[in-house]
């Protein structure tokens, strides 16, 4: 995992709470909530590519 996807993250996260804040400002909660969801959503793809990446790693370190 590179310190590029951490800032990757970190971005994501940034925006999200800014949106977040904005919409509960205006009385739209339910719209906070799903732009919650779909900022981990988008976090936990980016995630899963790495976790793939490292088992097929080890698959091929301990020639599995």
């Amino acid at each position: 995992m590179g310190v590029d996807l951490i800032f990757k993250i970190a971005a994501i996260g940034i925006v999200v709470s800014v949106l977040n804040q904005v919409l509960i400002r205006s009385g739209r909660e339910e719209q906070a909530m799903m732009t919650t969801l779909a900022g981990l959503i988008v976090v936990l793809l980016m995630m899963l590519n790495e976790i793939d990446y490292l088992f097929q790693t080890i698959k091929r370190i301990f020639n599995l």
